[in-house]
């Protein structure tokens, strides 16, 4: 909501924007954890439930932005407060939330170095997306990434030379932290926490890797502190966030009686789980709900696999049968059934305990909530990054075990089906998407499950050809559904004719694109 919304019709009273004068309640906390990736999952998630446990206002987050400053402008304008809207199948509730303190444009990297150099920051918390981290399949950053080898060549000039790190200009996601995490080893500043909270699978060690592979390359004194004073939290998140809309300000004022032009709307369900040590202390967000566990990885990948992996299923099939939410997709009975066999491939493979009956009983009334309308178009977006987190490992074991692993390779399928169509998802591998593509039949399809894990072909006996023949026909499947009451065969066929019409002779030009279609 801008301010003419807020202003009202002539003779109406014009409802408040959101401030903290207005507002002495939420008194600015000190700056104690960095958020990269402001965005509406963070606001909704981590940042709500620091809210929740944090009443004496000791934790403030300064968050940055990703790829738009659009985020910190509007949430700036407001002393960083907005609203959560909390929408169940029955109604809307609403929460003001004051724990983000600061809003960054992402290139202000002067700001991320003095925060990073601050003794009293204790935490650095990401959500930039599986893709955002720009690793290649091996977990380590990417070099023939052009934006990984810019933030090479910047930070190791920068770092040698002892030059003020504030004029360094890195663009990557790690390439900043790195900046960050430089600033706080030349000012002393002691042990810090550093917690992925995206959809990747043994996040902690993961970003580790890349970390300390990054920083070898780029000053390997760096990398060497970074192996013995950063801890690496790995942890698992959930609760479905769909973009705003123009209504949800709208519902924000009603619900609270103060204008907001960045509000969140999500769902009532929500699950943090984490694993990892935090050096310089936390919050106690176990108070929230919040579990800390010694092993992550079964409630990680359950998630991963079942939410994660179905989300991506109906994100694929589901505009295929003219479907544009979840909600919509799941209730189409096909669709759902497709849903329910790729979990029951993913359940033989995750470990017996997670009551996993019970949870994807509730997954199935999640994404039943029409109120919440979880785009299908954000969630196909970085399809090649989330297929190999989502998809792979289940579809491999059910091959090693001899079967075919169906409901697996149909969400590959829809995702070649998607990427052929002519609103192609965007991603972040789209130009070697593109090169796929410029193959044709078999081959189109082999380029393309290779860019998703070369082991889906490698691991096979065949080199692939009865998974790639499989795949073509879910393709075609996908792409020109059997029809559910066929047309009846007429029970007296209609007879030749004695003399049929003359066979025209071929034309020349063209040949119709058949780049709908893969074998």
């Amino acid at each position: 909501m801008n301010a003419d919304n807020a202003a009202g019709a002539p003779g109406e009273e014009a409802v408040p924007h959101l401030s903290r004068a207005r507002l002495p309640e939420f008194p600015s906390a000190p700056v104690r954890i960095v958020h990269l990736g402001l965005g509406a999952f963070h606001r909704a998630h981590q940042a709500w439930y620091t809210q929740l446990v944090d009443p004496d206002h000791e934790w403030g987050i300064a968050a940055f932005t990703g790829r738009s400053p659009q985020a910190a402008a509007d949430l700036d304008a407001q002393d960083c407060l907005y609203t959560v809207v909390e929408r169940s199948a029955d109604g809307d509730s609403a929460t003001i939330v004051g724990s983000i303190v600061e809003a960054r444009d992402g290139g202000d990297v002067a700001r991320l170095h003095d925060l990073l150099a601050a003794e009293t920051t204790a935490i650095v918390t990401l959500t930039v997306t599986e893709s955002g981290y720009r690793l290649d399949a091996e977990g380590t950053p990417d070099a023939s990434d052009p934006a990984v080898e810019h933030d090479v060549a910047l930070l190791s000039e920068a770092f040698a030379e002892r030059a003020d790190l504030r004029d360094a200009r890195p663009t990557t996601t790690l390439g900043r932290l790195l900046l960050g995490l430089e600033a706080r080893r030349r000012a002393g500043a002691g042990p810090i926490a550093i917690v992925p909270c995206d959809n990747i699978a043994d996040g902690g060690p993961l970003v580790r890797r890349a970390m300390l592979a990054l920083a070898d390359r780029v000053h390997p004194e760096t990398a060497r502190w970074i192996a013995d004073e950063v801890s690496f939290v790995s942890s698992s998140v959930d609760r479905i966030t769909p973009r705003p809309t123009v209504a949800d300000g709208a519902t924000a004022a009603t619900l609270t009686g103060f204008a907001d032009a960045a509000p969140v709307v999500t769902e009532p369900f929500t699950d943090w789980v984490l694993s990892g040590d935090f050096p310089a202390g936390r919050p106690a967000w176990e108070s929230a709900g919040a579990r800390f566990v010694d092993v992550l990885e079964p409630y990680e990948q359950r998630k991963l696999r079942l939410l994660n992996g179905a989300h991506s299923l109906l994100a694929y099939a589901g505009p295929l049968r003219g479907h544009a939410t979840v909600a919509e997709a799941v209730g189409d009975e096909q669709c759902r059934a497709w849903v329910e066999e790729y979990w029951d491939e993913t359940e033989r493979h995750l470990p017996e305990g997670l009551g996993l009956t019970a949870y994807r009983t509730a997954l199935l009334e999640r994404f039943d909530n029409a109120r919440i309308e979880h785009r299908l178009q954000q969630i196909a977006l970085e399809g090649v990054t989330k297929l190999r987190v989502r998809i792979v490992a289940t579809l491999l074991a059910e091959r090693a075990a001899g079967r075919p692993g169906t409901g697996s390779l149909r969400v590959i399928a829809a995702w070649v089906a998607a990427v052929q169509g002519d609103d192609r998802p965007g991603d972040a591998s789209g130009a070697a998407v593109a090169e796929a593509l410029r193959f044709q039949g078999r081959e189109r399809t082999a380029a393309l499950v290779r860019l998703i894990d070369p082991r889906l072909l490698d691991s096979e006996p065949d080199d692939g050809s009865a998974l790639v023949t499989e795949l073509g026909r879910l393709v075609d499947e996908l792409a020109f559904p059997v029809p559910e009451h066929p047309l009846p065969v007429p029970e007296h066929p209609l007879p030749v004719p004695e003399h049929p019409l003359p066979v025209p002779e071929p034309v020349e030009g063209p040949t119709p694109d058949d780049s709908s279609r893969s074998a």
